[in-house]
C-alpha cells in the first residue's frame, strides 16, 4: 500500500454543526453529522487495515488511530466509534451512525467482514478501493487545473478589452466622425451593452449556475435529465460512461469479494452510484436478478454496459469468479478513462490558446480597420 501506518493523519477540514446530545455525564457526541475530508477516511482505512493485519484488536487499533489524529471533527467521530465498540457495538454499527463519513458501502463491507470473520481482509480491500478512487479523483483535478486557469485568463482578458479598452476607441472614432465598418459597429455594440448592463452580464450566469445546482440537488427528475444529457455529449459522454462502468464494477466486485449477497451488493451500488441513469439501470438489474436471472443479460439490456463488460460478467458467473472479473473490468476501464482524459487535455490546452488568439485577433482587426480608414482620410486632407 502507498500509505503506511507511520504517517500522521493530517489536520481535517472543519465543518460547522451543532454537537449532538449524549447521556448525562457522558462525553458530548460532537462528531455526529459533520463532513470530513475523504482523504482522511482513506488514510484511516489504510491504517486500520494495517493494524488489523498485525493482529491488533479493533478497539486498541481505534484507540491508537484516534490518539494520533489531529483535533477536529474526525477525531471526535473516531472517539465516539471507539466508545461504541468498547461498549459492545459492532464496528459496522458504530460507523453507520456517521453515514456522512462512512457511507452505506463502507459500513456494509465492514458488516460483511464481521459476519464472515474476515474483517482484516475486507478492510484491506476497502483500503485499496478507496485509494484507487482517490487516485482517479486526484488525476482528474490535476488535469483540470491548467485548462481552468487558461479559460479564466481568457475571460478576464476579453472582458477587460471589451469593457475598458474599446470604449476609448469609440471616443476617438466619434471625434473624427469615421464611417465604421460592420465588424467594428458590432464590436462597439457589444462593448456598450456589457458596459451599461455589466451587472446582468455577471449576474445572469451566476444565477443560472446557482439555479442549476439547486435543481440538481432537489429534483431527481431534473438530475436524471441532466445526467442523461451529459452521457450524450460527444467525447464527454463515452468518458463518463466508462468511468461509471468502472465505478460500478469496482464497487460491485469489491462487495461480492467481501461476501455481500448479490442483491444487497446491487442495492448498495444503486444507492452509492451518484448518477441517476445508473441508479435506474442497477434497479432494473436488481429486479431481474431477484426473479432468478443472472446478472450479465439484464446488464446488457440496460444499454449502459457494452458487450465486452457483459461477456466478461457472463464468464465470471459461469466460472464462479464474478468478483475477480468485475475488478478486471474496473481496472481496464480506469486505464481507458485515464488515456482518454490525457488525450483530451492535450488537445484542450492548445485549443484554448488558439481560441484566445482568434478572439483577440478579431478584436484587434475590428479596431484597426476604422483606424486605417481614419489615417487615410487625414492623409488625404493633408
Amino acid at each position: 500500500m502507498a500509505r503506511r501506518i507511520q504517517r500522521n493523519s493530517p489536520a481535517p477540514k472543519r465543518a460547522s454543526a451543532s454537537p449532538g446530545g449524549g447521556a448525562p455525564g457522558a462525553a458530548p457526541r460532537s462528531g455526529r453529522g459533520k463532513r470530513v475530508d475523504g482523504d482522511l477516511v482513506t488514510d484511516f482505512t489504510v491504517q486500520l487495515a494495517t493494524l488489523s493485519d498485525a493482529g491488533i484488536p479493533v478497539v486498541k487499533a481505534l484507540t491508537i488511530l484516534e490518539g494520533q489524529t489531529s483535533p477536529g471533527p474526525f477525531k471526535d467521530i473516531l472517539r465516539e466509534i471507539t466508545e461504541d465498540v468498547s461498549g459492545g457495538s459492532p464496528l459496522s454499527e458504530a460507523m453507520a451512525k456517521h453515514d456522512r463519513v462512512f457511507d452505506h458501502l463502507y459500513s456494509s463491507m465492514v458488516r460483511a467482514g464481521e459476519v464472515g470473520g474476515v474483517l482484516d481482509r475486507v478492510l484491506n480491500r476497502l483500503a485499496v478501493f478507496r485509494e484507487k478512487a482517490a487516485d482517479i479523483r486526484s488525476k482528474i483535478k490535476q488535469a483540470l487545473i491548467y485548462p481552468a486557469v487558461l479559460v479564466l485568463f481568457a475571460i478576464l482578458v476579453i472582458a477587460a478589452v471589451v469593457m475598458f479598452v474599446i470604449p476609448k476607441f469609440k471616443e476617438i472614432f466619434e471625434s473624427f466622425n469615421v464611417d465604421l465598418p460592420e465588424p467594428t459597429r458590432i464590436l462597439l455594440g457589444i462593448s456598450g451593452f456589457m458596459t451599461q448592463w455589466w451587472y446582468l452580464v455577471l449576474g445572469l450566469p451566476v444565477l443560472a449556475f446557482v439555479a442549476h445546482g439547486i435543481a440538481v440537488r432537489r429534483s431527481r427528475g431534473y438530475r436524471r435529465g441532466w445526467h442523461a444529457l451529459l452521457l450524450k455529449v460527444p467525447f464527454l459522454g463515452p468518458v463518463l460512461n466508462r468511468s461509471m462502468t468502472a465505478q460500478f464494477a469496482r464497487t460491485f466486485g469489491t462487495l461480492v469479494q467481501a461476501g455481500v449477497p448479490h442483491l444487497d451488493a446491487l442495492g448498495i451500488c444503486r444507492d452509492t452510484s451518484g448518477n441517476e441513469v445508473l441508479v435506474d439501470a442497477v434497479e432494473d438489474i436488481r429486479r431481474t436478478v431477484r426473479e432468478g436471472e443472472g446478472i450479465a443479460r439484464p446488464m446488457g439490456e440496460t444499454g449502459l454496459f457494452d458487450d465486452v463488460v457483459t461477456n466478461m460478467v457472463d464468464v465470471g458467473e459461469e466460472t464462479g469468479e464474478l468478483d475477480g472479473m468485475l475488478l478486471k473490468v474496473a481496472d481496464a476501464y480506469d486505464i481507458q478513462v485515464d488515456r482518454k482524459l490525457a488525450s483530451f487535455f492535450k488537445v484542450l490546452e492548445p485549443a484554448i490558446l488558439i481560441f484566445m488568439a482568434i478572439v483577440i485577433g478579431g478584436l484587434v482587426i475590428a479596431l484597426i480597420m476604422p483606424l486605417t480608414k481614419m489615417m487615410q482620410t487625414i492623409g488625404g486632407q493633408a
